[in-house]
């Protein structure tokens, strides 16, 4: 009796490419390559030059230490530290506010096309403008200080959340709805409690994660004078202190990873709790709920 070998992809146990996946990735790959030497030449980079650069990165940190913190504690850049907080968190805090009802109207599942284009264009205008442009516009509206920081990042944030609260009111699950919908609940009633209690957690995750975007931005626009700790970064520069600097530095540093430590924690904890949602109980004692408020009614 004659045994004949299996093939190679049954012995493996990995299916058989495609034909022509391999040329087709050796094709994309040197496109990628190509594009890439095109990018490197476009910005006039010399081999010199990058060898030189991490010596003179590494004199720039040798002159910054040690970091004098006593110089700029008195000069109250912890003043200016915590003001990058309060700016991001407002600013977010705005931008949450106004991004959960525009969300819902930007949604496929929600609401008709009309009303839902305009909304989606809307959020692609505001993220194509980045939020230092929008600060230094606002400069010539409102005077300087941190209140033109808070409405940049507050106004940036409104695309950047709407965009991805739209996208999670989209994938939520329509049995809910259909649910609320045949205890006779109204259009809102069905958003209420059939897609708001679903999405939220996720999208109150994502305000999280816009706010730690928000602070390490709010330290880039006090460069401009839209308040924050940039400014007195930049007044440490322009006299050439560097040990100031490198303090100034260590202290935005130690409180952008303590916010993004805090933050991340609190977001996978939401994340798990999100995930007992999908317990039958919970749909029913929102529909109970819902029956007793129309029996109040």
């Amino acid at each position: 009796m004659t045994t004949t070998s299996p093939p190679e992809a049954e012995t493996t146990g990995r299916p058989e490419p495609p034909p022509g996946a391999r040329n087709r990735r050796i094709v994309l790959t040197l496109v990628i390559a190509v594009f890439f030497a095109w990018g490197v030449t476009g910005l006039d980079v010399s081999v010199d030059r990058l060898r030189s650069a991490p010596g003179d990165a590494w004199d720039i940190v040798r002159l910054m230490w040690p970091p004098a913190f006593g110089n700029v504690i008195e000069r109250g850049v912890v003043g200016k530290v915590f003001e990058s907080v309060y700016v991001a968190w407002v600013g977010t805090l705005i931008g949450a506010a106004i991004s959960l009802p525009l969300a819902f109207l930007a949604s496929n599942n929600v609401t008709p096309r009309f009303i839902r284009l305009p909304v989606q264009q809307l959020f692609n205008v505001i993220r194509a403008v980045p939020e230092l442009i929008i600060a230094m516009v606002l400069l010539s509206v409102v005077p300087l200080g941190p209140w033109a920081g808070t409405l940049a990042l507050g106004f940036n944030s409104v695309g950047t959340l709407g965009k991805l609260s739209s996208e999670e009111i989209e994938n939520a699950d329509r049995g809910p709805v259909e649910a609320v919908e045949a205890c006779g609940g109204r259009w809102v009633s069905s958003v209420r409690w059939g897609l708001l209690p679903q999405v939220m957690p996720v999208i109150v995750s994502y305000w999280l994660f816009r706010f730690e975007i928000n602070v390490r931005a709010s330290a880039v626009l006090g460069l401009i004078g839209a308040g924050g700790v940039g400014s007195e970064l930049v007044s440490q520069l322009n006299f050439r202190n560097f040990p100031e600097v490198g303090a100034v530095l260590a202290m935005t540093v130690a409180m952008v990873v303590f916010i993004d430590t805090v933050s991340s924690a609190v977001r996978r904890r939401i994340i798990r709790g999100a995930d007992t949602s999908d317990d039958p109980n919970r749909m029913l004692e929102l529909l109970r709920d819902l029956g007793g408020r129309r029996g109040d009614d």
